[in-house]
């Protein structure tokens, strides 16, 4: 199977990395919420001691990564599956070429300090309002600090595109989403692009669900 260079697994650079995520192929692919259900506007309870590195959470995170790919995300929450645990996942290509994979549990953004924050203006999209993409501002850098399964700590730091990706899942698992962060008026127009375009999106999904299956 193809791969990629200039990859950071968990933070950490390797020489390469599967196209296709070893987690994706074990994974079962699950339907993603939709803005609106309760699950996403809630925040999400911590990962316990008991579930670090238990089948459950290992089996949640091989169907995140599953559900991701086949919706072609960069980066997907735990509740996004319909699942109440701060955990999420990623596989986000950043502007320099370096593919970012991994998994946190129990997130938490550092606050920047003034003099970080550098404000970038960008389109972002999200697979639970499936189709548009609006102009948002977000700091262009971001780190967070978790564990992995095992329950090892674990800090992560982004730039770019990919500092969104982590601020965007973060999001999720305290009950936002992107369009929360729109005016009224933006939000609205949110949600009317995806009414006109998620019978597409959804059609897409499922041929690479097809995909997916075929590779196993």
């Amino acid at each position: 199977m193809p791969v990629r260079e200039q990859v950071r697994v968990q933070g950490e650079a390797v020489s390469a990395y599967p196209e296709v995520p070893p987690e994706a192929l074990r994974g079962e692919v699950r339907r993603i919420t939709v803005v609106g259900e309760d699950v996403l506007h809630r925040r999400c309870r911590d990962v316990t001691e008991a579930e670090f590195g238990s089948p459950g959470t290992v089996r949640l995170i091989d169907d995140m990564f599953a559900a991701m790919w086949v919706a072609e995300g960069v980066g997907l929450a735990a509740n996004q599956i319909g699942v109440d645990l701060r955990a999420f996942v990623w596989d986000c290509v950043d502007e320099d070429g370096v593919r970012h994979v991994g998994h946190i549990l129990n997130p938490v953004l550092d606050e920047l300090s003034a003099g970080a924050r550098r404000l970038v203006e960008a389109a972002e999209g999200c697979l639970s309002v499936p189709g548009p993409h609006l102009e948002l501002a977000r700091p262009d850098t971001a780190v967070v600090r978790g564990r992995d399964l095992d329950g090892r700590p674990l800090v992560v730091e982004g730039h770019g595109y990919f500092a969104r990706c982590l601020q965007h899942e973060t999001d999720h698992l305290n009950g936002g989403l992107y369009v929360d962060r729109l005016t009224a008026r933006g939000r609205r127009t949110a949600l009317r692009r995806m009414e006109e375009q998620k019978a597409e999106v959804f059609a897409r999904r499922a041929a690479r669900a097809e995909e997916l299956a075929a590779l196993r």
